[in-house]
C-alpha cells in the first residue's frame, strides 16, 4: 500500500465558512493579469527599501515579473512602483501595479492609481469598481453611484453593481430605493438568494422589521445549508427577541457542521441573554457583505485569483468581516501559501470565536512551512491552556503522525477522544487517525477496532475503506470483504493514484500480477511522480517478464527520492532483480476480485 495512502491527511470540524451557494461570479480580474500575494506572517513581513531597488527600468520590472510569477504582490508592487518612476506613463506598468495592489489588500493606493489609469482608459471597469468602492469607504454614495453606473456590463458586473448600488442608496437615506434596486436582480433563480437576502439586510437597517423578516426567511429557505446564511438569519431573529426560533435555527444548522465555532459563540452569547446585533449595522458593512458574497461565490467555483480581490475589497470597507476573512485565509491555505494565511488568521482579534481555531491553523501552517519548533510550540501551548479542546489535540496528533512520531500520536488522539462527551459522526477522523498509529506501532487489534469504529460513524468513508482493506489482503484475511472495501475506494475516488496504488499492490500481494501490472499503470498516470507507485509498477512488470520496463520504472523511482529505506530496496532490485516468485498473500484472489480488464 503506498504510504501517502496511508496517511491521507483530512480535515476535521471545518472551521472554515461554507460558502454562499449558487451565486454569480465573472473571471473578469483573471483577464487583467492578476497575481496573488504571498507576504510572509504578520511579524516577519518584508520591508522593502529603496537600497533593494534595481538600478534601471528593465532591473526592476524583471524583479517584479518574477515577483508575480512566484505570487508575491509585496514584492510585484515593491518593484512596478520602482519601475514607474523611469517610466510613469506605461499604461503596462500602471495595469500591473494596480492589480499586485489590489491582491494586496493597498486598495487606498490602488484608487490613486486607477484614477490615472481611468485617464487613459475610460473603459477599465475594475479601476471605475475601485474607485466606488473607496467612495463608499468614504460615504461619497452619489460618487460612488455614478463610478457604478459607468462600469461594463454582464452577468457578474450587473449582480454587483446593483447590490452596491442599493447599499448606497441606503447610505443615501432612501431604503425604499435601496430595496427597489435590489429587486430588479429578477429572471435567474441564482440571484434569488442575494436579492432576498441583501433586501432584508437593508429593510433590517432602516428599522422596517416586518420586510426584514419575511425577506430574510425567504433566503433561509433558499439556502439553509450555509454558515453566513444561518448566522444572519439567527442573528436578526434574536435581535428582535426571538431567542427560542433563533435557537432552532443554530441547532438545525449544528445537525450539518458540529461544533463550529462561530454558531458556538453565538449560541453562547443567545443563551447568556445578551444583546445580539443584527449582522449588518451600516451601508459600507452592506456593500463589504456584498463582496465577500462574490468572493466567496468565486472561491467555491475555483476563481481563487479574482475571489482574492473582492475578498481584500470587503475587508477595506469592514475589517471586521470574519467571513471575509476566513474565506480569505482559507483561499491561502489551498494554494499552498501558508505565510500569507498565517498573517490573515493572525489578523483575527483574541475576542473573537475564530480565534482558537485561527491558531491551531496557523501551527498547522508553521509544520508545512518547516517551522516544526514552532508548531510544537504553539500547539503544546494550546492543549496546556485549553486541556478540553479537541481540535487542538487533533492537530497536535496530526502533526505527530506527519512527522511518524506515532507513540506520540496515539496519546494525542486518546486525549481528543476523551474531550468527547458524545461521539457522532464527525468524529470518525480521529479514530481512522488513531488507527493508523497502532497500526505503525505494530498494534494491529486496536487499529483495527478503530478503523471499524470509523466505518460505523462514517460508512463507505473511502480513505477508511482503503486502509483497512488492504491491511486485511496484506495479512491474508479477509480476503472477500478486503477486496470490496477497496474497489468500493475507488469507485468514489477513481483520480485518486494513492488509492488506484493500493487496488493494484493488493493484486499484487495475491500473486494477480497480469491484474496488478493493469491497475498500477493507471496509479502511474495518476501520480507520475510518486516514487512508491513507480516502484510497485516496476515490481509487476518484472514479475509479469517485462525486465527491461522494470529496470526503467526502478530507476525513475531512485530519481524521484524515495525514502532512504525504501531507496536501498530500489538499488538492491536494480542490480539483482527479485527474487523467484513470492509466496501470494492467499491461495487465490477473493471471488469478487475483479477479472483482468474490468477495472478496479
Amino acid at each position: 500500500m503506498h504510504p501517502a495512502g496511508k496517511n491521507l491527511t483530512v480535515a476535521l470540524f471545518s472551521t472554515r465558512p461554507l460558502r454562499l451557494a449558487k451565486a454569480v461570479f465573472g473571471s473578469v480580474l483573471l483577464a487583467l493579469g492578476l497575481g496573488v500575494a504571498t507576504p510572509l506572517a504578520a511579524e516577519q513581513r518584508p520591508s522593502w527599501t529603496q537600497d533593494e531597488a534595481a538600478d534601471t527600468l528593465a532591473g526592476n520590472y524583471l524583479s517584479a515579473i518574477i515577483a508575480d510569477s512566484q505570487r508575491d504582490t509585496a514584492a510585484a508592487a515593491f518593484f512596478y512602483r520602482e519601475a514607474m518612476k523611469a517610466d510613469s506613463r506605461s499604461p503596462h506598468l500602471m495595469q500591473r501595479a494596480f492589480m499586485s495592489m489590489l491582491a494586496e489588500g493597498e486598495i487606498d493606493d490602488a484608487a490613486k492609481l486607477a484614477e490615472r489609469i481611468l485617464k487613459r482608459d475610460p473603459n477599465n471597469d475594475i479601476a471605475k469598481l475601485t474607485l466606488a468602492i473607496r467612495a463608499i469607504k468614504n460615504g461619497k454614495w452619489s460618487e460612488a453611484r455614478r463610478f457604478l453606473q459607468q462600469g461594463g456590463r454582464g452577468r457578474a458586473a450587473d449582480v454587483t453593481a446593483t447590490l452596491l448600488t442599493a447599499w448606497t442608496w441606503l447610505g443615501s437615506k432612501n431604503p425604499k430605493r435601496a430595496i427597489e434596486t435590489v429587486d430588479r436582480l429578477k429572471g435567474e433563480e441564482t440571484f434569488a438568494m442575494f436579492r432576498q437576502v441583501h433586501a432584508g439586510l437593508i429593510a433590517a437597517a432602516a428599522g422596517n422589521q416586518a420586510e426584514a423578516e419575511k425577506r430574510l426567511q425567504a433566503a433561509y429557505e433558499i439556502d439553509n445549508k450555509t454558515l453566513r446564511m444561518v448566522e444572519i438569519y439567527a442573528r436578526y431573529m434574536a435581535s428582535q427577541g426571538k431567542r427560542d426560533a433563533a435557537l432552532k435555527l443554530l441547532d438545525d444548522f449544528e445537525k450539518l457542521l458540529p461544533r463550529h465555532p462561530m454558531v458556538a459563540g453565538l449560541r453562547a452569547q443567545i443563551q447568556k441573554g445578551e444583546p445580539v446585533a443584527s449582522a449588518i449595522s451600516n451601508p459600507a458593512a452592506g456593500a463589504s457583505e456584498v463582496l465577500y458574497g462574490l468572493g466567496a461565490a468565486g472561491n467555491r467555483q475555483g476563481d481563487e485569483l479574482a475571489a482574492i480581490v473582492y475578498l481584500r475589497y470587503a475587508l477595506y470597507l469592514s475589517p471586521s468581516n470574519m467571513m471575509a476573512t476566513i474565506t480569505l485565509a482559507d483561499i491561502y491555505d489551498r494554494l499552498k501559501q501558508f505565510d500569507a494565511s498565517n498573517e490573515v488568521y493572525l489578523s483575527i482579534p483574541k475576542s473573537d470565536p475564530m480565534y482558537r481555531n485561527a491558531e491551531i491553523q496557523v501551527g498547522l501552517n508553521y509544520e508545512q512551512m518547516g517551522k516544526g519548533e514552532e508548531a510544537t510550540k504553539l500547539l503544546e501551548k494550546l492543549v496546556s491552556d485549553f486541556p478540553n479542546d479537541t481540535e487542538a489535540w487533533m492537530a497536535l496528533g496530526n502533526i505527530y503522525r506527519s512527522r511518524k512520531e506515532f507513540e506520540k500520536g496515539v496519546d494525542a488522539y486518546t486525549k481528543a477522544l476523551a474531550t468527547v462527551q458524545t461521539v457522532d459522526a464527525g468524529h470518525w477522523p480521529l479514530y481512522y487517525f488513531r488507527g493508523i498509529c497502532y497500526e505503525r506501532t505494530k498494534q494491529w487489534p486496536k487499529a483495527e477496532a478503530d478503523f471499524k469504529k470509523a466505518l460505523a460513524l462514517y460508512p463507505d468513508q473511502p480513505l477508511v475503506l482503503n486502509y483497512l482493506g488492504y491491511s486485511w489482503i496484506d495479512q491474508g484475511i479477509n480476503l472477500d470483504e478486503g477486496f470490496r472495501m477497496l474497489r468500493r475506494a475507488v469507485e468514489q475516488r477513481p483520480t485518486d493514484g494513492y488509492i488506484v496504488d493500493s487496488l493494484g499492490w493488493a493484486y499484487y500481494r495475491l500473486g494477480r500480477f497480469e491484474d496488478a501490472v493493469r491497475v498500477l499503470e493507471r496509479a502511474v498516470e495518476l501520480r507520475a511522480a510518486d516514487p512508491v507507485i513507480n516502484d510497485h509498477l516496476g515490481d509487476a512488470y518484472w514479475r509479469v517478464g517485462r525486465k527491461l520496463e522494470a529496470g526503467f520504472q526502478w530507476h525513475h523511482a531512485k530519481d524521484l527520492k524515495p525514502e532512504p529505506e525504501d531507496l536501498e530496496k530500489i538499488e538492491q532490485k536494480l542490480k539483482s532483480g527479485l527474487p523467484d516468485d513470492p509466496k501470494p498473500a492467499a491461495a487465490e484472489a477473493p471471488k469478487d476480485a475483479p477479472k483482468q480488464g474490468n477495472g478496479g
